[in-house]
């Protein structure tokens, strides 16, 4: 079947030079000469790509796209045509989720080159459950799955805390198993305590050490024959990653106080958010183990560099939510829009859901302001307009957001480390190291400098 291009375009010569541009590449396109039209249609069809121009004689592109996003529409990827002097209104859609811009004259080959792009990563409707993002950079990590699933038995995802590297690896099984009849086994490496990582990992014998009254499977037996998902790999100790590397290489583990070793068949997905090739300069990760795991990697970018996921994950949050918590759909007016996309989000995913969640429980009103989404946090965020904010280096502007935002969680959660890790999504070390390095005290609170004693 032909992929369906939606092309929006009020002047008929190059309407009509367009679609049979299209048509002649092997497009099938259905070509609508104002807003009101093309909404009807998008509203109705499945496109792959839609290409329209930002005038049109009804309404301007940009407010048809944002009534097209109001209305939580899965929108396909949207290609703006625009005059030189419309620039920075195509660069407004770029931030509400638009996929790209052509400025006029139109260089035709390179506008088929950009519709091709945008259509080879364009997802089956049926997958739109295991969908990871709109952007050019997430369709493509989603296109490599199922390549990865057939193929692969051992893959790194890296990323920043919260980037969703444990989502890219339950699509991925989902791929591998897509009756859902296998088992997918996640364990947070950073967050078990290194006494009971190996007995966690590979299981125990009744009697091995006091508190074994029964024979226990670990998580590489548990996932026999499905994927086990190790998070934070980095955080595992280097006593530990001797013997994960023999279960890897061998795919045999060796319960605690047993002999016999057992086969295991298991598809490894290991995710972290440090930089492994450094831990191995510094010694704190081993080299074998390092090229072992990093053979295959997919990079989970963070979410600042994919501005388009943002409202279109913000719109299934918020449908996820309300649904959940039986409250009334909400909306974003435009101010809100435009600071979810121009925050930094140094939480990440985790952080954005969040956001929306508190969001959603404070708010009695259907619509959700800015000051309702970030509320206190507004002014210490720096959430201004951007276009007028004194330049400053981009770390230092991420490092106050993220001071800001871990001491909120700290202040809001009466400073009580293991719960407020737990809701950031990281190791009890990592937070300690986070505040550490931003310079987070409290009164009377002695930072340890081997935060494994703590």
């Amino acid at each position: 079947m032909k992929q369906r291009i939606c092309l929006i375009e009020d002047d008929p010569i190059m309407g009509e030079a367009l679609v049979e541009r299209l048509e002649m590449v092997g497009y099938a396109c259905d070509w609508s000469r104002n807003a009101e039209h093309a909404i009807s249609r998008l509203r109705e069809k499945r496109y792959t790509v839609v290409v329209s121009d930002i005038r049109l004689p009804d309404m301007s592109g940009e407010a048809m796209f944002q009534q097209l996003r109001s209305e939580g529409m899965e929108l396909p990827p949207f290609l703006f045509i625009t005059a030189h002097g419309a620039i920075d209104q195509a660069v407004r859609l770029l931030k509400l989720g638009a996929e790209d811009y052509l400025t006029k004259p139109l260089d035709i080959p390179i506008l088929l080159n950009k519709v091709r792009e945008l259509a080879e990563f364009v997802r089956p409707v049926a997958r739109e459950e295991g969908q990871l993002g709109i952007s050019l950079v997430m369709r493509r990590i989603e296109a490599t799955l199922p390549r990865l699933a057939q193929h692969a038995d051992t893959i790194l995802i890296t990323g920043e805390s919260g980037v969703g590297k444990e989502w890219v690896a339950r699509t991925l099984n989902r791929c591998f198993d897509p009756d859902g009849k296998k088992p997918f086994i996640a364990v947070n490496c950073g967050a078990i305590p290194d006494s009971l990582l190996e007995s966690e990992l590979f299981g125990h014998e009744k009697g091995s050490f006091t508190g074994a009254i029964r024979t226990k499977p670990g998580v590489f037996e548990q996932a026999n024959e499905g994927t086990l998902f190790l998070d934070e790999i980095g955080d595992m100790p280097l006593s530990m990653q001797v013997k994960l590397l023999r279960a890897i290489q061998e795919r045999m583990v060796v319960r605690v106080g047993g002999e016999k070793s057992i086969p295991v068949t298991i598809k490894l997905v290991c995710a972290t958010h440090r930089d492994l090739k450094e831990m191995v300069q510094n010694g704190t990760f081993r080299e074998d183990l390092y090229y072992r795991i990093h053979m295959l990697r997919l990079h989970v970018p963070p979410l600042r560099e994919r501005k388009e996921d943002i409202l279109w994950l913000a719109g299934r949050f918020i449908q996820e939510l309300c649904a959940a918590k039986k409250l009334p759909y909400r909306k974003f007016d435009p101010a809100t829009e435009r600071m979810l996309t121009t925050y930094p989000w140094p939480g990440n995913i985790r952080e954005l859901r969040h956001a929306l969640e508190r969001a959603c429980i404070l708010g009695s009103q259907t619509m959700l302001t800015p000051e309702l989404l970030f509320g206190e946090l507004a002014q210490d965020y720096c959430i201004e307009d951007l276009d007028e904010a004194t330049p400053e280096r981009l770390a230092d502007y991420l490092a106050k957001c993220e001071h800001a935002y871990i001491t909120h969680m700290l202040e809001q959660n009466d400073w009580r480390i293991i719960k407020i890790a737990e809701q950031l999504g990281i190791s009890r070390k990592a937070l300690w190291d986070k505040m550490r390095r931003l310079g987070i005290t409290r009164s009377g609170m002695n930072l340890p400098e081997d935060p494994s004693l703590k």
